[in-house]
């Protein structure tokens, strides 16, 4: 399930493994989990190699990362497009 593997990953990228413990669908990546910078970078990174695709950065907004939910909806938008090219 694509969100469980958003969890491990955000987990992996904060070095902190109980934290997937805590996480929900519903969880704001931004502010309940408190990225910087640089683990954002490697969290986006994580995800393109995990999942096979590559994030177009002129359409990716920091309101996808408002839930896991969110960020989850739009990589399904972006594996769609991916497909119909």
């Amino acid at each position: 399930m694509m969100h469980q593997t958003i969890m491990n990953l955000l987990s992996e990228v904060k070095g902190t493994p109980e934290l997937v413990h805590q996480l929900t669908p519903e969880t704001d990546m931004i502010n309940e989990v408190g990225l910087d910078s640089l683990q954002m970078i490697n969290f986006i990174l994580a995800v393109e190699t995990t999942f096979d695709l590559q994030i177009d950065y002129e359409e990716f907004d920091m309101a996808h990362l408002s839930s896991i939910n969110q960020f989850v909806d739009f990589l399904h938008s972006v594996k769609e497009k991916a497909g119909s090219l």
